[in-house]
């Protein structure tokens, strides 16, 4: 198809005709391009993205990629996605055909994010390595089940980095109590640490709360969202996973809490957000409580963890508590394994009372 020049502009643009996923003949028009060789250059590239042709760049696929991931994932994991990808993958492989990409083209990338440092002069984490490697190995796995791709170089070069089990720090119920007495004149913050520890939410899925979530006759609260801070506007999302949408039954006074809260605020509608402070305020108060009343100082998120410690000392099963703080899976619960009282003595005596009666 030719490039046209428009001559008001003084630009070139190119107009393209292919065959979408339906069958039906389509056309579009490129604007804007300096010279005819780079509308030439654009009318290639397109062409090979519609037909699935890997001879196409890194860079183009990259696009297809993403166009594909923008309707399937949540808003800020695209974000950290495309960081990572544009920042770490995008300019070693942009140029390279997607078919000629080796083993070795991996390891020699490998190699220079094992020579690389932060800002700081560090070396990267092996959490952050391994993250990287997986989005890039994430991209050619698409292309393997969606593009005809013969193999994904990435998962035969092999990973590098290693998961790092972050520390699960939490508080006892009366290290909890003691920070609570710590910000309680501090209207909104005492209920939101409230709601954080007492039903095990995650941070997103408080500050999503309105009115209409709570219901303080049957004494519960519906999680059907969360609330996130990307590119400076407020975005509210799903849940971060399914199981995570759920009816949590708070206990009475926290009932009677957030009633007497909600009731105070004013020209509140039932679809406003209760909680609008924001999350580096809630640091803030979390550094400030923990000082005053003495206790260490856990991340915001480790208050879930404290609320399944607390219920698994109170000797609820991994599938209620799965249930009550929407893990997706009970083995997620399982990673508090070590938290859970060992139980084998009880069965060796429960045993041993079997064996004796079995003779008498």
């Amino acid at each position: 198809m030719p490039v046209y020049r428009d001559k008001k502009k003084g630009t070139w643009f190119v107009v393209l005709r292919y065959t979408d996923f339906t069958g039906t003949l389509r056309q579009t028009t490129k604007r804007g391009f300096r010279t005819k060789s780079d509308g030439k250059d654009y009318e290639r590239r397109f062409l090979l993205q519609k037909s699935h042709d890997l001879t196409m760049n890194f860079e183009d696929f990259y696009y297809l990629y993403m166009s594909s991931m923008e309707t399937r994932l949540r808003e800020n994991t695209m974000c950290m996605k495309k960081a990572v990808i544009e920042t770490r993958i995008l300019p070693y492989f942009k140029n390279k055909r997607m078919c000629d990409i080796t083993p070795a083209d991996i390891i020699e990338w490998q190699n220079t994010l094992l020579r690389s440092e932060t800002k700081e002069h560090e070396r990267y984490s092996q959490n952050y390595l391994k993250t990287i490697h997986n989005q890039l190995s994430a991209m050619f796995n698409y292309a393997v089940r969606f593009y005809g791709l013969k193999s994904n170089p990435a998962r035969i070069a092999g990973n590098i980095g290693k998961e790092k089990k972050l520390e699960m720090n939490f508080w006892t119920m009366d290290e909890y109590k003691q920070f609570s007495r710590a910000v309680m004149k501090k209207d909104g913050v005492f209920q939101a640490f409230e709601m954080l520890y007492w039903c095990g939410l995650r941070l997103g899925e408080l500050l999503a709360l309105t009115p209409a979530d709570f219901d303080f006759k049957k004494k519960t609260v519906r999680i059907s969202k969360s609330y996130q801070r990307i590119h400076c506007e407020d975005v509210i999302t799903d849940p971060k996973t399914e199981k995570g949408k759920r009816t949590v039954q708070m206990p009475d006074f926290l009932c009677e809490e957030m009633k007497d809260y909600i009731s105070r605020l004013y020209a509140m509608r039932p679809n406003d957000r209760i909680f609008t402070v924001t999350k580096s305020g809630l640091h803030h108060e979390m550094d400030r409580g923990c000082k005053e009343a003495g206790v260490k100082r856990i991340r915001i998120h480790d208050l879930r963890h404290s609320h399944v410690s607390m219920l698994i000392d109170m000797g609820f099963s991994a599938v209620d508590i799965a249930e009550r703080v929407g893990h997706e899976s009970v083995k997620i619960t399982y990673r508090y394994a070590h938290m859970f009282p060992n139980r084998d003595t009880d069965i060796a005596n429960k045993l041993n009372s079997l064996r004796g009666g079995a003779f008498k």
